[in-house]
């Protein structure tokens, strides 16, 4: 118990190096950027966006705007296209690709035309 008890012989003096006061400002910010890279990390994966990162992905998705809008974001290779939907009405010729159904609960079934 006695060797724990002991006082050391270093004695404090003009050749003592001197701790620098801001030092532990900088592990605060190494901290901050491991937690900022860690929350990406996470919402990525909670929203399954890893999509976005690989280069050979295809996908839509449609977002609101809190004003009520909607965006419809499509990923093709690396082009990503955003294109707002309004309520304007649109005259033209076309060809019925297929057609939409809406299940009980709510889903969204889209059958192709052979």
């Amino acid at each position: 118990m006695s060797k724990f008890l002991k006082r050391s012989n270093y004695k404090f003096g003009p050749e003592t190096p001197i701790e620098d006061p801001i030092s532990g400002v900088a592990n605060l910010f190494d901290i901050s950027v491991v937690f900022i890279v860690c929350l990406i990390i996470a919402l990525f994966t909670a929203y399954n966006l890893g999509d976005f990162l690989n280069p050979k992905s295809e996908f839509t998705l449609v977002k609101r705007t809190p004003s009520g809008e909607r965006v419809i974001i499509t990923k093709k290779g690396i082009e990503i296209k955003a294109r707002k939907v309004t309520k304007k009405l649109i005259e033209g010729e076309g060809v019925k690709l297929g057609t939409a159904y809406q299940l009980k609960n709510g889903k969204i079934i889209y059958v192709p035309e052979k």
